[in-house]
């Protein structure tokens, strides 16, 4: 108990620094809510496994560290080239230890009526969808990571799509940590919106130039429009001693449609918060995840699809694949409202264990107060078929090979449905090499 006091006064700490280092920025009205995201950050407690949202997830090597708030850091093109996706760079927007770096960004083919930027300049500039947005739909009254987020809000992703808008080439978002020896905290804070009728497509990636310990805490606000819709990617490769700690709220209005794949590969602890809630009728959201772990790595999602108007459809698909002394876990709910009637929701979360040490807690949930509704749900946990594997075998094709057929075969259900080609592509290059090493 006391280290965690030590912790929560580090960070206020910290907050007294960052607030003194704002000058006149402290006096705009996002300051205001910082303020207030500090205060509710020390009434709040760490979680612990006590907690039932985080009973399987332990966040004491977590709070083992005292992070430092992450300076701006100078990096060469060639140090990020690697992880940029070949012929979908047209639109990218870098941002390094939660800054944002305009020498490494590039924004060439979007047509007029679209912005994308950073939030430190967009609160510079008193933008009107900032001070519409921002802080709107991630709850940092309750949630202490949030608040933790929301006191530090300085940069981050901004895109916003004006009415009747089609963004035809994904916009690219690069965060990459050059932490080095120090342990450093970077949190971006990030709004995207899409206005009436109009098409995005986001890819938002988290990677590091080294193998150092530090801790990633993002925001992301995703506000979809009437008839609008957005695809979000979000890939997490942070380094195996990172800390990465993720909540994204949807907020969907009439006819909106959300896809969401979210792809974790990295991090020792991982966590990521999924929230969509329908406004309106008429709305669908699909929700896709995938998740391989080895080593001791954990990873957490919890997600929820608030079916809170009628005439909505909404499908959750999440697949992990877990290696050595991996840890999963998935808790997914799907609340159904009184009203929303003609509900359609299905849900359903699928493990394989490639070892006698890896572990998934898997807890799919329905809470329906709807009559006129169609909900599913489902579990699975458990081995590669033997009866596949044996077919495999007997048709001449070698163990190795034939485990290694049976995986992408069950990791395909997420990554075919992707749109952008080269990211299906790089994944399946990462499931290529990843589960086979020890075979090679």
């Amino acid at each position: 108990m006391s280290r965690t006091l030590d912790i929560k006064k580090w960070y206020i700490s910290n907050f007294q620094t960052f607030e003194n280092s704002l000058n006149g920025e402290s006096l705009k009205p996002i300051h205001r809510v910082r303020k207030e995201a500090i205060a509710n950050f020390s009434n709040l407690n760490f979680p612990t496994t006590h907690d039932e949202d985080w009973r399987f997830t332990n966040i004491t090597p977590l709070l083992k560290h005292n992070f430092l708030p992450a300076k701006k850091v100078n990096l060469k093109q060639k140090q990020i080239k690697n992880f940029i996706f070949k012929n979908i760079s047209n639109n990218l927007l870098v941002f390094v230890n939660g800054h944002f770096a305009p020498g490494l960004s590039k924004i060439k083919s979007l047509p007029d009526g679209i912005k994308v930027g950073n939030i430190a300049d967009e609160i510079k500039n008193g933008s009107a969808i900032i001070e519409e947005h921002l802080n709107k739909y991630a709850n940092y009254k309750t949630q202490i990571f949030t608040a933790l987020s929301t006191a530090f809000t300085q940069d981050g992703a901004f895109i916003h799509v004006h009415d009747n808008k089609i963004v035809d080439e994904p916009i690219n978002i690069l965060f990459i940590t050059a932490a080095g020896e120090e342990k450093i905290l970077s949190q971006p804070r990030n709004l995207f919106v899409a206005g009436k009728n109009s098409q995005v497509t986001i890819i938002e990636r988290y990677a590091s130039l080294d193998n150092g310990i530090y801790f990633t805490n993002v925001v992301s606000e995703i506000v979809t429009g009437e008839n609008s819709s957005i695809n979000h990617i979000k890939i997490q490769e942070e380094g195996l001693k990172a800390f990465h700690v993720s909540r994204t709220e949807v907020d969907q209005e009439k006819n909106s449609n959300f896809v969401s794949y979210s792809i974790s590969l990295g991090g020792e602890i991982s966590r990521y918060d999924l929230n969509s809630k329908f406004n309106d009728e008429g709305g669908e959201c699909s929700l896709n995840g995938l998740y391989l772990l080895t080593g001791n790595q954990l990873y957490d999602t919890h997600s929820l699809i608030d079916h809170a108007k009628p005439h909505c459809t909404s499908h959750e698909h999440y697949k992990g694949i877990l290696d050595d002394t991996s840890r999963g876990v998935f808790n997914g709910k799907v609340i159904v409202r009184k009203d929303a009637q003609k509900t359609n929701a299905f849900q359903e979360n699928n493990n394989i264990i490639l070892s006698d040490g890896a572990l998934v807690n898997t807890k799919p949930q329905l809470e329906i107060f709807a009559d006129d509704v169609k909900c599913s749900h489902g579990a699975t946990v458990g081995q590669l078929d033997q009866d596949s594997l044996f077919y495999l075998r007997s048709r001449g094709i070698g163990e190795e090979k034939a485990r290694d057929i049976l995986i992408h075969a069950f990791a395909s259900d997420v990554i075919k449905s992707i749109k952008v080609e080269q990211v299906k592509n790089y994944l399946e290059e990462i499931l290529e090499g990843r589960f086979n090493k020890k075979n090679n």
